[in-house]
């Protein structure tokens, strides 16, 4: 099976004229329109512990749409403009779904009332880095999803190296807009702001300003968007495309060799990555979870033997559903804790597609220098996984690779005592260090330093 390309509806040479047309006239083939921008909710909203329907208002600002249209701290989100908001999958995309300065209709429940109000949101910032031109775009997949593109460069009058970022699993924006400020958003500015190169992200569909819906988006269909966001890279005049490196975080860490592969790019940065199938990865997450617990290895066993097999085994082998697996064998209910038709957000087929791509050949085929950093906190992926890959380097012969250990790092850019410690949320620290290394590795690869 192929996966470069999973429909051939535009070929490659048409895609890039069509992307071209669109950074200059922001129209697309399928809706004719610019991507617009989402909507600021200018409100802090939770999804409450007990797992009700809807989501809670702690906070709205002060002058908001919010505040003037009546609605206020306590109340309780039951739906957006007809979609109810059953679980958190729900509330991320009705929350990258809303655009500004449209009528957004929002269902409140106060007390024993229901109540309609229709309010129009302003548009999220931007965001903006001094002496960085920052420019808003979009790419189309051969799916006929308009994705938004963010590239940004420094302001000098020649071609640049480049950083193509690839990021994790989830349904989160790769934007570094006023006010986020989670570790992730922080390592993203430092590149941006810090790298000298040009830096280009691309959200997923149904994230950001993109069209789509990311629960309900597939491994192949993400990976086209991500095709098209770097063809149209690699068409830009701000760039030297020789010197273009990726840097893959998580999910995105171990699609790097692919990319590498297949454009020929400069170099590779893969951070908390894995080699083995989603399957075993699966398996050994949820042993590492059970011990968490405080399972002891005889309860681990069992539970692995009776549970874990069985569930990971129907759902990824036998290409199920969690719901279609516990309707089989209604015992493994109680080990399962996603979604029936959902894990991490992201859909059964993702991960049946995910399943059946062939990440060992990508890391045995890649001839591009190679940066891996692990963090030694990191509880999400093995570090045998990351040993197994510079094992695969060195019998292939690979010239140019290196593996870093990073100590106390967790997989999200943050410093803990123990992986324990970040496995409950336990607050962490951040050092320069985090981004600047991968600054220096860029870099290095680049040929700056």
């Amino acid at each position: 099976m192929s996966y470069s390309i999973a429909t051939n509806k535009i070929d490659k040479t048409m895609r890039i004229i069509i992307t071209l047309i669109l950074l200059i006239f922001s129209i697309s083939p399928s809706i004719a329109q610019k991507l617009s921008r989402r909507a600021s909710w200018q409100a802090s909203i939770i999804w409450p512990d007990n797992h009700q329907p809807g989501a809670v208002i702690k906070r709205v600002d002060n002058n908001s749409p919010l505040e003037e249209a009546g609605i206020h701290a306590g109340d309780r989100i039951l739906a957006v403009d007809g979609r109810n908001i059953l679980d958190q999958e729900d509330w991320s995309a009705i929350s990258y779904a809303i655009r500004a300065n449209r009528e957004t209709s929002i269902m409140i429940k106060r007390g024993n009332q229901s109540i309609v109000k229709s309010v129009k949101l302003k548009a999220l910032d931007y965001e903006k880095h001094t002496g960085i031109e920052t420019t808003y775009g979009q790419v189309v997949s051969d799916y006929g999803i308009a994705q938004r593109t963010i590239i940004t460069s420094p302001n000098v009058n020649k071609k640049l190296p480049a950083i193509f970022l690839l990021s994790g699993l989830s349904c989160s924006t790769v934007e570094g807009y006023p006010g986020r400020s989670n570790k992730w958003a922080k390592l993203i500015i430092d590149l941006v702001e810090k790298s000298g190169m040009v830096v280009m992200r691309v959200e997923k569909p149904g994230v950001g300003d993109s069209q789509g819906d990311c629960g309900q988006t597939d491994f192949l269909t993400e990976l086209n968007g991500y095709e098209a966001a770097i063809e149209s890279l690699k068409a830009s005049s701000l760039v030297d495309t020789t010197k273009i490196v990726v840097f893959g975080s998580s999910m995105g860490s171990a699609l790097a060799p692919y990319f590498a592969n297949k454009y020929q790019l400069a170099g590779v940065i893969s951070e908390g990555t894995f080699y083995k199938t989603w399957y075993e990865h699966m398996l050994e997450i949820e042993r590492r979870i059970l011990s968490f617990k405080g399972n002891n290895e005889s309860e681990v066993l069992k539970k692995m033997n009776q549970w874990y097999i069985p569930l990971y085994h129907g759902m990824l082998i036998n290409k199920k559903s969690y719901a279609d697996v516990i309707k089989e064998y209604p015992t493994l209910k109680e080990a399962n804790y996603h979604a029936p038709y959902h894990m991490y957000g992201r859909p059964m087929d993702y991960y049946h597609q995910l399943q059946d791509f062939d990440f060992a050949k990508e890391w045995e085929s890649l001839k591009a220098p190679i940066r891996i950093r692990r963090g030694t906190n990191d509880w999400i992926m093995s570090e045998f996984d990351n040993n197994m890959i510079i094992d695969v380097l060195d019998r292939n012969k690979h010239v140019d690779h290196k593996l870093y250990k990073y100590p106390g790092l967790d997989h999200w850019s943050t410093i803990h005592e123990s992986a324990l410690n970040s496995f409950n949320g336990k607050p962490g620290k951040w050092e320069d260090k985090i981004s600047q290394q991968v600054i220096d590795w860029a870099q290095e690869m680049a040929g700056m330093n």
